[in-house]
């Protein structure tokens, strides 16, 4: 009678998952944080009751909701622009560290001053709940304290989301020409439209036009087209191949083993 013999069927070897390329990770992530900077867009329409009027808002006029959702979308905002310098920086550096740096600085700087924008309203919005309509309680004063929290929201949005993009995009445009990690096209339109920028915010400051004016509006556009455009790219192309992300995967791969 023959043995029985025991056949052990043959071990799969694990398949090995694909791993992500570390710079294509990097891009992926600043592509969607450069993205995140737009929620706050709605933020036009979701202020207007206290930006119309902030006594009249302050004493119980219009909604709460938009102001308590745009202050939201700017607290996002700041952190995603945190994010984008800081996740750019490994390979920024290597163009720059001057410029990776001084990028840094500037989101830092812009949203610093992002959240004292977001403070100074949330202040009316207290004063509305907690203070209006309570015994006691100096109406005239309260229009007055609002109107100057309002001021003081419109003041750092000039420096902030207005001003401090002027930096940004010149350090980062002149990192991304130099490294030719995008097209060169989204450079060239940074070093074009923050110029403009700074004009427009310089003719605002001195009280030629209004913040939100048509020609603020279009001054503000070629900024805006290249931050939205890098941040689609990056997400959908990510970084050119170049020496500079080759020799960042290499760098990489070697400190990780």
């Amino acid at each position: 009678m023959a043995a029985n013999t025991h056949i052990t069927p043959p071990i799969k070897a694990p398949i090995p998952r694909r791993r992500m390329h570390p710079t294509r990770r990097i891009s992926l992530a600043a592509g969607i944080l450069y993205v995140l900077t737009f929620v706050s867009i709605p933020t036009l329409a979701l202020y207007k009751a206290v930006k119309d009027d902030a006594g009249a808002f302050v004493l119980g006029a219009g909604s709460t909701a938009g102001v308590q959702w745009g202050a939201l979308s700017e607290v996002i905002v700041g952190l995603a622009g945190i994010g984008t310098a800081v996740v750019l920086y490994p390979v920024a550096k290597r163009v720059s560290q001057t410029a990776a740096l001084g990028f840094v600085a500037a989101r830092l700087v812009e949203t610093c001053l992002i959240f004292v924008s977001v403070v100074s309203l949330l202040t009316i919005l207290t004063l509305r709940n907690d203070v209006a309509g309570t015994a006691g309680t100096d109406s005239a004063s309260l229009v007055t304290v609002s109107h100057s929290l309002m001021a003081t929201y419109n003041w750092t949005f000039l420096l902030s989301q207005s001003l401090m993009p002027v930096a940004c995009d010149l350090l980062l445009g002149y990192v991304l020409y130099r490294s030719a990690l995008v097209p060169r096209i989204l450079p060239i339109i940074a070093f074009i439209g923050a110029p403009l920028l700074l004009a427009s915010d310089i003719a605002i400051y001195f009280d030629a036009y209004g913040a939100v004016s048509p020609i603020a509006v279009l001054a503000a556009l070629p900024v805006a087209v290249f931050e939205l455009s890098l941040g689609i790219w990056l997400i959908v192309k990510g970084f050119k191949p170049t020496p500079l992300t080759t020799d960042h995967a290499d760098t990489s791969q070697s400190t990780a083993t």
